[in-house]
């Protein structure tokens, strides 16, 4: 089930001023406002109904009433660790303790917000396409490198590289025939949406992994994989995102693997064969 504060939180940036005033109010006040009517929210907020009715719809709720419904279910099944702040006076262990909790959130939270046709989707276009590319500048290009490591493993045609000028170039090369994987937390780094721009104009499929999904790149893609973390609303590069993007990548991988069984486990056969030959013996 979609988390309706999380989804608030994703959005955010791309509300309008009096958007953000609803935003605000709800995120501050979520217990009041799950027995508020629309009018009563309207007179605490001070904007009026059918601004808070075109704010419901923003989120993909088709009234308030249904709004309403989904936030009192996403407060019964929230973690209070969803939000986590570190503090001068915490201890190691207690650091400990919150950065694993957000982390655990960020998975569960992204895992209930995928959309499973969506899914499906890419990976019919990873299984067929003629060449895949992955990219990512800066923290990004961990995921991107960490997918192209993943996928050599499979008999898929890859690219990948960490230097920019190299990316754009690769995504030069590709093709309508082709499928261009950009990953951003923000979606909104110039040198990602040029890349991703470059594969618009050849006809390249385009799917996007990114923690904003109304950014630029989210919007510039065909399919956009929403991945969701604690620190959303509070850093650009966020830690937690950067593992739920990693296990999208995992998820693509292994049901890619799945997919193509007698195929991946050959490719992967062989270089177990070849990588024991790079250890040294006992």
């Amino acid at each position: 089930m979609q988390n309706v504060t999380e989804t608030i939180r994703s959005y955010y940036e791309k509300l309008h001023p009096g958007e953000k005033r609803i935003a605000d109010y709800i995120l501050s006040h979520q217990d009041s406002v799950m027995d508020a009517t629309i009018q009563s929210l309207s007179d605490k907020i001070g904007i009026s109904t059918a601004s808070i009715s075109r704010f419901t719809r923003h989120l993909g709720y088709p009234n308030f009433r249904d709004f309403l419904i989904a936030l009192s279910a996403s407060k019964k099944n929230s973690s209070s660790d969803f939000f986590t702040e570190i503090k001068q006076s915490d201890q190691s262990e207690q650091i400990v303790k919150k950065l694993f909790s957000a982390g655990i959130a960020a998975l569960t939270a992204t895992a209930a917000n995928l959309n499973m046709k969506d899914l499906d989707r890419v990976v019919d276009w990873l299984v067929s396409s003629n060449k895949i590319g992955f990219f990512g500048i800066g923290g990004s290009s961990i995921v991107a490198f960490n997918a192209y490591h993943k996928f050599l493993r499979t008999n898929l045609n890859i690219v990948s590289h960490p230097d920019y000028d190299i990316q754009i170039m690769q995504a030069a090369h590709l093709t309508s025939e082709d499928l261009g994987i950009v990953i951003s937390h923000s979606g909104r780094n110039q040198d990602t949406l040029l890349v991703e721009n470059k594969l618009r104009e050849n006809g390249s499929k385009i799917v996007a992994i990114t923690a904003f999904p109304e950014s630029p790149i989210a919007k510039n893609a065909d399919i956009v994989l929403n991945s969701y973390s604690e620190e959303v609303n509070f850093r650009q590069e966020s830690m937690s995102s950067l593992v739920a993007q990693i296990t999208i990548i995992d998820t693509l991988f292994t049901l890619v693997g799945h997919r193509l069984n007698e195929q991946t486990d050959q490719v992967i056969n062989s270089m177990r064969r070849v990588i024991e030959q790079t250890r040294v013996r006992k």
